[in-house]
This record gives structure tokens, C-alpha cells and sequence, in this order.
């Protein structure tokens, strides 16, 4: 698959990524169940010291007070804790578990001695005083302090300030309990000098992964200092195949190395069933290759993908020594059968033998004339020169030559040659002219309503779907597209992009 490179892989599974953690993040926001949290942190931890003849309590808390606080020793220590609902989901009495059965949780100190607590709630949390004070109400055991199981509602907390008989680090402080469906975490104390983040951690993930992934996206996308302009490619192509149409594709090869720089296009055409065969034979090491054919391929090469580019017109020409110039399909087939040999037959008064000047086997010209007009195959080759038969059974004198150029030449230097080629090789051509069929005459721009039959799709083939940012695709683009019409159209071709092509080509 030619799609598969390094590059492409890359960016593709870092936009992978991407799309992953963004949806992972709204499924955890908005689909995931939610579990319930009551964190705790601690957000003062000082020693205390006793002056002199003071016997009075240190702190006295009117509101919310529970347990005193006693008169301190030196060496005491006073433990401010934030105990707090940090979810989105109401924590109840009921979701505690019975691992500190009667108590909700229990605070312990290490090895110190809590000497006193008390609790203090925000104005108008009457739940949450009620649930302190009922029983078995707030306590102190030795070194741990015991605390009921008070139901907290999203973002509702209390504090505890408890006093101990002396220095406790941070990390002795831990808190026993379970909650059903929950968890209890120690949360991150936030003093009062420091400024709250602006974002969550889970935020700043997300934004870290998504802008790795745009940077490294970027970096694809510009890994070409000097990137050709839009639309164009750079790289090497070789088109082959059609004749008819050489001189179409040779104009516009010209006008896209002009108009995109560093690439180069070469037009080596040696007929359709040629070109068809030369791509079909084509490896990869032969670099990128489009065959042009008259005509839908031949069949047997599945590996090729097809895009119509134009509608191509064909006439048939007679030497000027020949005062005609229309043929009825009637007369042309019995021309090719060999049952009107001189034009005596047709035209009164001239008495010349009919040379059939053809293309080789491998020509889509060739093959059109046969499909639309003859319907049916041209007799077999029996002459070298043109001029002579070579074979005595034969009823016809028909020669075959390898190009356009060469039929036309032919049938302007002998006398009653017959012969056909694309329609716009024969302009300003001498001592031949052109012949309708049936008084029907080709006329580009009466394509689609005229029925003149000598006419075929130009299709352009490759081997499979060529990568996007590929020369090959670039320039099949070019030539159904902008100034590749104005180039097809300029050499007498209808191109299948246009409005009226559109339905020419769709009919075939």
C-alpha cells in the first residue's frame, strides 16, 4: 500500500492520540462513574510556648467548639486540619465504613498525645454541627483524635485545631476510616501566600499530550524547508501510451514544469496498447509512469486504476487527388472488406486503386476506428511500401505505420490513399483533406448533440491509486483541472471536467 510510509504512520497515530486522550476526557467527565472522595491536608502545624503566670486558655473558639483547648506546656504543639468533601457527589453519614466503628474516622499524631481539639464550621452548615455534636460526638484518645461520621455535601468542610504534647512532622499524620464507593486522600495544604493553579493536573496533562501532538503533526507538515507550490510536485514522470494525443500532453507537460518547479515531465508516447503494456510491466524501480489510451484498456490488468481526462475526436482523410468528401459508414465498411477496391465505384470518372495507409497493432487510433466505425477488425497487412500488394489473395491493398505523423504523410504523397488520425494532427496539413461520415462532420463544440461516431474518451491510467502528494497525482490533477483544460482544450480536445464533457464521458 503506497500510502504506508514513516511519515504517514506517524502522523497518523499521533492524530490518533490526540482524538484518544480528547475523548478519554470527556468519557471520564461526562460517562464515568464518579466516586466519592473526602480529602484532608493540614494547613497549620506550630509549636506552642507558655509566658509566665499565664494560666488562662491560650484560644478560645465560641463557635463550633467542642473540646477545649487547655492551658499549653512547653513543647505543646497546635495541628490545624481541613477535613473536606473534594467532589462532585454528597458524602452521608451511612458511606463511612466500620472499620473505626462508633467514630467515622480516626486522626492519629504518632507517638504524641492529643491534649485538646476543637471544631469549627462555617456559618449555616447546621448539618454539619449537628453531625459533631451528635453523639458519639468529637474526641481525643491518647494519641489520636476521634471523629464522628459527619455527612458533608459537595464542597462542605470543617476544621479541626488540635493541640498536642509536643512536635509532630506533617507526614505522622494520618487519618483511619473508609468510605463505601470512596476513597480518603491527604490533599496538598494551600497556604494563604500561595496563589491557587490555574490549572487542574489533569488539565495540564491533557494540554501537555495535545500540543505534542500538534507540534509533532507541525513538523511533518513543514519537514520541507522549501515546500513547491500548492498543487504542485516535485520528482520525476514519464507518460506514455496515446499518439493521438501526444501533442495535448506535451503542451501541458510544458506549461507544469514551467509552473512547478523541480519537477520534470516526459512524454515518450508509442501507441495505447502500448503504453498500457509498458505500465502494466512497470516496477517501482522504473519510477513513476501514466499511460494515455484511446479508449478503455484492454483486458487482463486489473492493477490498473483509470481516470478520463478528454474526449479526443478522429477523422478520416483521403489523398486531394480524390474529389470526395463524405463516406457513408456503408461505403467504409465495404471499403475495408474489400468490396470497393477503386474509387471508380464511389466517384464517376476517377480511376484509382484504394490504398488503406493504417496504424499498427498497438495504436488507439486504430482501435477507435475499429470499435466506432468498422465494427469490426481491419483486414490483414499486405503491403510494405503502401503502394503494392504482397499477398495475391488479398481483396485490399492496406499497409500499417507506427504514428500519426507517418499516416499523414503517406496519405498526402500517394495517389487514393485513405487513412484516418486525430483530428487536430490534420490542420494545415497539404495534399490531403479531411472526410465526414454520413454528411456528419467532427465538431468539437457539437459534441454531445452530433452523432458522429469517430470520436473515443482519452482515459489515463496508473498502477493503483498513486499517493496524494505524488507527481503522478499532481499532474493527472493538472490535466483535468485549471490551466491542463485550457492546454487540452486549445489542442481540440474536450476535456471530461467541463460541464459538457462531464456527460460525454460518462456516456463513453
Amino acid at each position: 500500500m503506497q500510502w504506508i510510509t514513516p511519515e504517514n504512520l506517524i502522523a497518523v497515530g499521533t492524530a490518533l492520540i490526540g482524538v484518544l486522550v480528547t475523548f478519554a476526557v470527556v468519557w471520564i467527565d461526562r460517562f464515568s462513574p464518579q466516586r466519592k472522595r473526602l480529602g484532608y491536608r493540614v494547613q497549620l502545624n506550630t509549636p506552642l510556648h507558655r509566658e509566665e503566670n499565664q494560666d488562662s486558655e491560650v484560644m478560645t473558639v465560641r463557635e463550633g467548639q467542642v473540646v477545649g483547648i487547655t492551658p499549653p506546656e512547653n513543647g505543646s504543639t497546635l495541628v490545624l486540619l481541613r477535613i473536606e468533601n473534594d467532589r462532585e457527589l454528597d458524602i452521608s453519614s451511612d458511606d463511612y465504613g466500620a472499620s473505626t466503628d462508633p467514630h467515622g474516622l480516626k486522626i492519629t499524631f504518632g507517638e504524641r498525645t492529643v491534649q485538646g481539639v476543637v471544631a469549627t464550621i462555617p456559618a449555616g452548615w447546621e448539618s454539619v454541627r449537628d453531625d459533631l455534636e451528635r453523639t458519639p460526638k468529637l474526641g481525643r484518645n491518647a494519641n489520636a483524635v476521634l471523629v464522628p461520621k459527619v455527612a458533608l455535601e459537595r464542597g462542605q468542610y470543617f476544621k479541626l485545631l488540635v493541640q498536642l504534647s509536643g512536635g509532630v512532622a506533617d507526614r505522622d499524620i494520618k487519618i483511619d476510616g473508609s468510605l463505601h464507593g470512596g476513597t480518603i486522600r491527604r490533599n496538598r495544604s494551600t497556604t494563604p501566600d500561595e496563589k491557587p493553579a490555574r490549572f487542574s493536573p489533569t488539565a495540564r496533562n491533557v494540554t501537555v499530550v495535545l500540543t505534542a501532538c500538534v507540534m509533532v503533526l507541525a513538523a511533518i507538515i513543514v519537514r520541507e524547508q522549501t515546500p513547491p507550490p500548492i498543487g504542485c510536485a516535485r520528482g520525476t514522470l514519464t507518460v506514455t501510451g496515446s499518439t493521438a494525443f501526444a501533442p495535448a500532453l506535451r503542451a501541458a507537460a510544458k506549461q507544469y514544469e514551467e509552473d512547478c518547479e523541480g519537477s520534470t515531465v516526459t512524454v515518450d508516447v508509442h501507441g495505447s496498447t502500448a503504453g498500457i503494456r509498458e505500465l502494466a510491466q512497470a516496477g517501482k524501480d522504473k519510477g513513476a509512469i501514466i499511460a494515455l489510451s484511446d479508449g478503455r484498456k484492454p483486458g487482463g490488468f486489473p492493477e490498473l486504476r483509470e481516470n478520463t481526462v478528454a474526449v479526443s475526436l478522429f477523422t478520416l482523410v483521403v489523398n486531394d487527388g480524390i474529389p470526395l468528401d463524405d463516406l457513408t459508414l456503408d461505403e467504409i465498411r465495404g471499403i475495408y472488406r474489400g468490396e470497393i477496391h477503386n474509387w471508380g465505384q464511389l466517384v464517376p470518372g476517377v480511376d484509382q486503386p484504394i490504398l488503406l495507409v493504417s496504424r499498427d497493432a498497438n495504436s488507439g487510433t486504430r482501435q477507435v476506428f475499429q470499435r466506432r466505425v468498422l465494427d469490426r477488425n481491419e483486414p490483414a497487412n499486405s503491403s510494405q511500401d503502401c503502394r503494392t500488394s504482397d499477398d495475391p489473395e488479398s481483396k485490399v491493398i492496406r499497409c500499417e505505420l507506427d504514428s500519426t505523423e507517418q499516416v499523414l504523410t503517406t496519405v498526402a504523397e500517394l495517389p487514393g490513399a485513405l487513412g484516418y488520425s486525430e483530428l487536430r494532427a490534420t490542420d494545415g496539413r497539404k495534399g490531403l483533406h479531411r472526410v465526414a461520415v454520413d454528411r456528419r462532420r467532427p465538431v468539437v463544440e457539437e459534441l454531445g448533440e452530433s452523432s458522429y461516431p469517430y470520436r473515443e474518451v482519452e482515459y489515463a491510467y496508473t498502477r493503483g491509486l498513486p499517493p496524494a502528494d505524488s507527481l503522478t497525482s499532481s499532474f493527472l490533477t493538472y490535466l483535468r483541472s485549471g490551466r491542463g483544460q485550457d492546454v487540452i482544450s486549445a489542442h481540440g480536445h474536450l476535456p471530461c471536467a467541463t460541464p459538457k464533457g462531464l456527460k460525454v464521458c460518462a456516456d463513453g
